[in-house]
């Protein structure tokens, strides 16, 4: 099974960012779009939309993977922002 999420990103104190509540999304365009609209939230840094393959019935996941990044999002997501 595949899902989609869009992933804000929220400034902390000393610079760094948190991630915020993931919104699961029925398709990667739709997860984009969320992701694009979170990242224009003025209290979020950026937002990530990823994929990720899976089953949780028994917990097991691919690694994500990027469908694109908006505005600053932590580097570890291999991904530059737009």
């Amino acid at each position: 099974m595949i899902y989609y999420v869009a992933l804000p990103f929220t400034p902390v104190e000393g610079g760094g960012l948190a991630p915020g509540q993931a919104v699961e999304c029925p398709h990667a365009a739709a997860a984009i779009r969320r992701a694009e609209a979170l990242s224009r939230d003025e209290a979020n840094a950026g937002a990530v939309a990823l994929s990720r393959s899976g089953s949780p019935d028994i917990g097991e996941f691919e690694d994500a993977v990027i469908l694109k990044t908006f505005g600053d999002v932590p580097d570890d997501f291999g991904c530059a922002s737009t």
